[in-house]
């Protein structure tokens, strides 16, 4: 089966993200989430009976993520907007990902995530200093982008709805 990956720094959101995908009704987010030592496989039920798999591999091991690559029809990238220290890393990380031969023709989900934690114009300094502009240019990938919060649900829907539209690993759940 196909299925979405969700790839990123340490830190920047994953987890967090994945569970409020999973469960609208409400995340805990009195605890907290540690950061991911290997892979969470995740499955996220949509309203039409449709549901799909998403990978996520924790950033530490970024310098192995190639190895999840085979079989990848799309890939959400999540990005804390409110560190700016780690976005220039990122970015390095995202050109990585982007340059690999076989997903050139991967849809990519770019989420800034933790917008509850960042002030308005942080949106506008982080595709700044991802080089956004310039990486559209230079790549063959279609990249959306989403502003969202696993905290307050600011772009929730904006996912679940790219992730709906954009990957074919959705199927009937199993009876």
């Amino acid at each position: 089966m196909n299925m979405c990956l969700c790839l990123g720094p340490t830190g920047s959101g994953k987890t967090l993200l994945l569970k409020t995908l999973q469960s609208r009704e409400g995340v805990d987010t009195v605890s907290s989430t540690v950061p991911t030592t290997g892979t969470n496989l995740v499955t996220v039920r949509f309203g039409n009976h449709k549901q799909i798999a998403v990978r996520e591999v924790g950033g530490a091991m970024a310098p192995i993520w190639r190895s999840y690559y085979s079989g990848i029809e799309s890939i959400m990238y999540v990005v804390d907007a409110s560190n700016l220290c780690q976005i220039a890393a990122a970015g390095v990380l995202l050109y990585t990902i982007l340059a690999q031969p076989c997903l050139q023709k991967v849809k990519v989900l770019l989420v800034l995530s933790k917008m509850d934690a960042s002030y308005r114009q942080m949106r506008n300094e982080a595709l700044l200093m991802l080089q956004f502009a310039q990486l559209k240019k230079e790549i063959s990938q279609n990249i959306s982008v989403v502003e969202a919060s696993a905290m307050t649900g600011e772009g929730i829907d904006s996912v679940l709805k790219w992730l709906q539209g954009n990957s074919i690993a959705s199927l009937k759940p199993s009876k």
